[in-house]
Formats: C-alpha cells, sequence, structure tokens
C-alpha cells in the first residue's frame, strides 16, 4: 500500500502538484495519464521513493517493484538470467550452489563433508525462495516478453536497449512486490508480449500504478485513473475504468463550463448593479456587498481545464546534399562468438524513406549506431556522401548529455544559433523559464524526447536516423512528430515498432535484419512492424 499526503511536486520552481492527497490500496491498479511534462515520472519516482516530494510526505507498506522509463546504474557484465533472478535473491543462493556442487565434486575428506553441509543449507534457502519452479517462473515470463534462452545466457552488455528494458521489466514482474510502479512498460514490446504483459497485470493481486500512452493497455487493466492537470498543478482522480474515465471527464468539463457561464452572468448582474447604487451614498454599502458576492461566486467555480500545451515541431530545409549522402557497404556485428548480422549493404539517396525491421535483437539499434558513427562495424564501411549531415535520434536518448542543462545541449547542437533564437526553439517544444537550466539527466522520458527532437530540428540534418522516435509521446506530440515527419525534405532511415508511425513515413525500401535484405516495401511488410 502507497499513502501520499498532502504531497507537492515541482520542477525547479514550476509547480507541477499542489497539495495532492490519495492512497493506492491491493487491489487498486491505477492509470497515470496526462500530458509530457506534466509529472507523471516525477511523481512515480517519489511514489518508490526514489525521489522526495518538495512538500508532504509517501507513507508505503510492504515492497514495491519500480520500473522507471531508462533503467541505469546495471552490472553489464551481468548475465540476464541472474539479472532477473536478482529480484528474489536467487541468483545469488544458485551461484552458490554450483560453486558448493564443484567444491563435492572436487574435495575430499573433511573437506568434501564441508561441502556437502553447505550445498544442503543452500538447498534449504533456495526452497524458501521458492526453489527450481521460481527459477521457471522467471524463464517463463522472460520468454512471454520475448527474451529466448540464448539471450538470458548473454551478459547484459551485449544487449540491446530494447532487450535490457525487457529483462527489467522480468525482473520486476518476477519480484512478486506488493505494489508495481510501472513506468512505460509496453516500451520495446511486440504485439504479443504487450497482449501477454496486460493479462498479467490484470491478474496482479496487488496495488498496480502504471504510465502508459497505450490506450488499450490502460482499457483492459486500470480500474482507477488519475490525471495530471499541467495547467491546473492538480490529479484529478476517477475511481471507474478508462472508458467510463473519458465519458466521466467529459461530463466533468461540462458541467465546469455551466458553472462557470453561471457564476459569471449572475455577477455581471451584480457587478452591474453595483455600478448603478454606488452613484448614492445612501446605498454605497449595498453595494459593496454585490461587489464582494460578486467575487465569491467567481472565486468559487471550479477552473475550467485548458487545452493541453503541444510541442511545435517543423524542420527545417535540409543542407544541401549530393544524390546519395549515405552509403554502407558489407556491414557486420558480433557480440563475442554471437553474430548479430552480416554483409548489410545501404544506400540511402536524397529525399528517402527506408524502414528497418527485425525481431527484438536483431541489431537494427546497432545497425543505426554505425550509419551514424557512433559504433564501428565489424567489418564493411559506412561511406559519407557529398554534403552528408547526419541527425542521429537514439531510443535510449545517449545523445543528450545528461549532466549539462537543456539550454547547453541545445546550444552544443546549434552553436552558431544565437541564444535568443535557441530559447525561442526550446519554447515551442514546452521549454521556457527554468525549464531550460535544468540538467537533461531529470528529465522524464517525455521530455527527454522533445529536447533530441529540438536538436534534431537545429542540425539542418539531411539525413534523419529515427530509433523508436514515438516513444514516451502523449497522443498529441506523437501526432506533431508525425506530421513534421511527413513534410521534411531530407531522408529518413527509422527503427520503430509504430504502425502509425511507418504510415506516416511512407517508407519506399526495407531492411530485414539480420539477413540485411533490402526490399521494395509494400503493405505486405506492415504486419511485422509490431511484431518487429
Amino acid at each position: 500500500m502507497i499513502i501520499a499526503n498532502h504531497i507537492e511536486l515541482r520542477a525547479g520552481s514550476r509547480l507541477l502538484i499542489e497539495a495532492a492527497s490519495f492512497r493506492v490500496n491491493p487491489g487498486d491498479r491505477v492509470g497515470f495519464v496526462g500530458r509530457n511534462g506534466a509529472g507523471k515520472t516525477t511523481l512515480t519516482k517519489v511514489l518508490a521513493g526514489e525521489a522526495l516530494p518538495a512538500q508532504g510526505d509517501v507513507t508505503r507498506s510492504g515492497t514495491i517493484g519500480y520500473l522507471p522509463q531508462d533503467p541505469r546504474g546495471v552490472d553489464l557484465a551481468e548475465l540476464a538470467r541472474d539479472r532477473i533472478l536478482s529480484a528474489r535473491g536467487l541468483d545469488e543462493v544458485i551461484r552458490e550452489l554450483r560453486a558448493a556442487e564443484e567444491a563435492m565434486a572436487t574435495a575430499s575428506g573433511a573437506g568434501r563433508d564441508k561441502a556437502v553441509r553447505r550445498y544442503g543449507r543452500l538447498e534449504e534457502r533456495l526452497h524458501v525462495l521458492g526453489g527450481y519452479s521460481a527459477e521457471a517462473e522467471a524463464a517463463s515470463i522472460a520468454s512471454s516478453l520475448g527474451l529466448p534462452d540464448r539471450v538470458m545466457s548473454q551478459p547484459l552488455g551485449t544487449l540491446s536497449g530494447g532487450q535490457r528494458r525487457r529483462v527489467e521489466l522480468a525482473r520486476i514482474l518476477f519480484s512478486d512486490a506488493d505494489t508495481l510502479l510501472l513506468d512505460e512498460p509496453t516500451n520495446h514490446l511486440d504485439a504479443d508480449s504487450i497482449v501477454w504483459l496486460r493479462d498479467f497485470l490484470k491478474s496482479h493481486q496487488g496495488g498496480l500504478v502504471v504510465i502508459s500512452h497505450d490506450v488499450e493497455l490502460l482499457d483492459a487493466v486500470v480500474n482507477r485513473v488519475f490525471h495530471l492537470d499541467a495547467n491546473r498543478s492538480v490529479i484529478d482522480i476517477y475511481n471507474v475504468g478508462w472508458k467510463k474515465y473519458l465519458d466521466q471527464r467529459e461530463t466533468d468539463e461540462r458541467r465546469r463550463k455551466r458553472e462557470t457561464a453561471n457564476a459569471q452572468r449572475q455577477a455581471t448582474a451584480l457587478i452591474s448593479q453595483a455600478d448603478k447604487m454606488r452613484a448614492k451614498a445612501t446605498k454605497a454599502k449595498a453595494a459593496q456587498q454585490m461587489d464582494r458576492r460578486a467575487r465569491q461566486l467567481l472565486a468559487g467555480v471550479e477552473g475550467e481545464r485548458q487545452a493541453d500545451k503541444v510541442a511545435r515541431i517543423r524542420f527545417p530545409e535540409p543542407a544541401p546534399c549530393g544524390k546519395t549522402p549515405l552509403t554502407a557497404e558489407g556491414l557486420s556485428k558480433s557480440y563475442g562468438s554471437l553474430e548479430i548480422f552480416t554483409d548489410v549493404d545501404l544506400a540511402v539517396d536524397r529525399g528517402s524513406r527506408v524502414v528497418v525491421l527485425g525481431l527484438n535483437g536483431a541489431g537494427k539499434t546497432t545497425l543505426l549506431r554505425m550509419l551514424a558513427g557512433v559504433d564501428k562495424p565489424d567489418t564493411g564501411a559506412v561511406v559519407p556522401g557529398h554534403g552528408l549531415r547526419v541527425g542521429y535520434y537514439a531510443q535510449e536518448h545517449e545523445t543528450l548529455e545528461v549532466e549539462r542543462s537543456v539550454l547547453e545541449n541545445m546550444q552544443s547542437a546549434a552553436p552558431g544559433l544565437a541564444p535568443v533564437e535557441v530559447r525561442k526553439i526550446l519554447g515551442s517544444f514546452l521549454f521556457s523559464g527554468d525549464d531550460v537550466d535544468k540538467p537533461a539527466g531529470v528529465l522524464s522520458g517525455g521530455e527527454k524526447t522533445r529536447l533530441a527532437l529540438a536538436m534534431l530540428v537545429v542540425s539542418s540534418a539531411n539525413v534523419l536516423l529515427l530509433d523508436e522516435p514515438t516513444n514516451n509521446l502523449d497522443p498529441a506530440s506523437r501526432e506533431e512528430i508525425l506530421g513534421a515527419l511527413r513534410t521534411f525534405a531530407g531522408a529518413i532511415v527509422m527503427v520503430t515498432h509504430d504502425e502509425g508511425a511507418v504510415q506516416a513515413l511512407r517508407p519506399e525500401r526495407v531492411i530485414l535484419l539480420p539477413d540485411g535484405v533490402e526490399d521494395i516495401w509494400s503493405d505486405e511488410f506492415a504486419d511485422l512492424v509490431a511484431l518487429a
């Protein structure tokens, strides 16, 4: 259970949430919704104990399983299987069991007896933690999230960003925590895994808080909705499911408008009457009372919701370039004995549209990183053409310098741009006032996405390399970026699970990994997008 008591959240001097009180009980499945930057991720961090509120307090009972948007600080040498098992402490027990088995096989006499006794104690401990059935349960969860045995035996450092995030999700689900706090859990999941996750969360007996822009997941899972209103700095709590929430929210808005109109009409009449009476000294006191009553009427009306602000994204004309600004020849990549892909060729012509498809772990992100010059191929080469200017959007936001401020990141992307112009562009991406001085590392996933996109806008790139650009975006912001991509005159190479993003891109060609097959795009490939 989690109890929040009069908590206030701020981002610098900007008020996000004021005096909010609520509780998440066992059986509550709460959806946090609101536009990017409303404070959903910040609130979830506070509930998890990863951050402190500006005011108020949070009380927690039972265990908490928290999935942040961008898990960091993990040991990249750790095996994926051990990372998941560590949620219940099983990884250490199993390692010690293996060591005891080896000691029993190699030692003799007293040493062997000691190893046998240690093995017995460890087996008892393993039994208390769920035994070998718990290990099978972890493997089942991982498989349902698209992590096969091959991946489970690999170090985290050899996995793609999407695979690592699924390992973290599997770890949290396996933890058997009393309350789950999940920030965008469907990111990087294929369609089958999302369906499985919905069923898992529906059957969860403890508390659940989920941040998601996946409407189908919210509709299937949540029985309460907390709407974070960024304009009013309040949380509107609806103790109903998703569809009823949408209906009730619309009803509430109509009620607010009626109440506002009635109060304004009555206040106007009172003020008009007071103005007439003010001219007569004998009625001055009555006029003051009418003025006071008018102010009370207007003050007592609950404010109407204003339309949420949306980032305005428009790509400028790309820098001039040759007919084929980017070429890749014979690219291959392996991690140790694990072959990711081999002999990939690609020619990106001026203004062309290419989508990269493949199952998770097929090397889609690795290919984009090579094209961007971030990673080196084992064989082959990336050949820049005349006038090439690359803009790279990384799904894990690695292009952002997290210690530097929003403003400093933008200035590094466009050193020749006047400070006033930089601030103007940041304002169009909803960064204004003190927001521009925040370190990039404290931004939510949606805010990092907006900053990375703003840096692309000022780059004058003629080739955009986009790795899951619609992740973490609210529906309005997603439509804005897709609209900008439709009209961009330069070339685009995109990796995405978002079928709508592919429709907006209108690709001409497709690269299928890990085989590296290039083909003309047709609607037959559309079904692969959500599965990739």
